[in-house]
């Protein structure tokens, strides 16, 4: 399970574990909580009082502090299973749904025709389409795309990298999204 850790100003910055997020309430980090408890951890006993320390850990946290990073500047890492995800797992040829170890990252413009490999030209295809458009572009094999590549937003990519997101995680995720995402419905 990975809490959502957020800029103070609401800008995604990574998932991380339950543990990191104990250090950061121990630190006095969090300036802010949403989505629902989570996890509780607890510590020692106070010698005076003799309550029993504990911290609570929400599901999305905004921490204290100004992000080392700008999230705007990230490019999102490239990976069969976030492509997979970006495109439904759909291919992008006959528009068949297939499972993942049947899909294949394929190149628009295929690296025997100098294409590189990045968002803008990759899409989901099935292994038959895949081998049938072999080394030529969509034009030359009579193959048209049926839907157009995107670099996903930072948003989408925080949605992509965890398989295991919870509801109010997905739910202040999926409000940020842009309305063309294919990740909605």
């Amino acid at each position: 399970m990975k809490v959502l850790k957020l800029s103070a100003q609401g800008l995604p910055q990574s998932w991380i574990s339950l543990e990191q997020a104990v250090t950061h309430y121990a630190a006095d980090e969090v300036r802010w909580e949403a989505g629902g408890e989570i996890a509780l951890f607890r510590g020692g006993h106070n010698a005076r009082t003799g309550l029993q320390s504990q911290i609570v850990i929400n599901s999305i946290i905004g921490t204290k502090g100004v992000p080392r990073i700008n999230p705007f500047n990230q490019r999102p890492g490239l990976t069969n299973s976030k492509l997979f995800a970006r495109d439904r797992n759909i291919c992008a040829y006959c528009g068949g749904h297939f499972h993942e170890e049947d899909l294949t990252r394929e190149h628009i413009i295929p690296f025997a025709q100098k294409g590189v490999d990045v968002w803008m030209n990759v899409v989901t295809a099935c292994k038959p389409c895949n081998h049938r458009k072999s080394s030529r572009t969509p034009e030359q094999a009579n193959m048209p795309l049926l839907y157009a590549p995107y670099v996903p937003s930072l948003w989408e990519d925080f949605i992509l990298r965890n398989r295991r997101i919870l509801a109010d995680q997905m739910e202040f995720l999926m409000a940020h999204l842009p309305h063309s995402s294919r990740l909605h419905g």
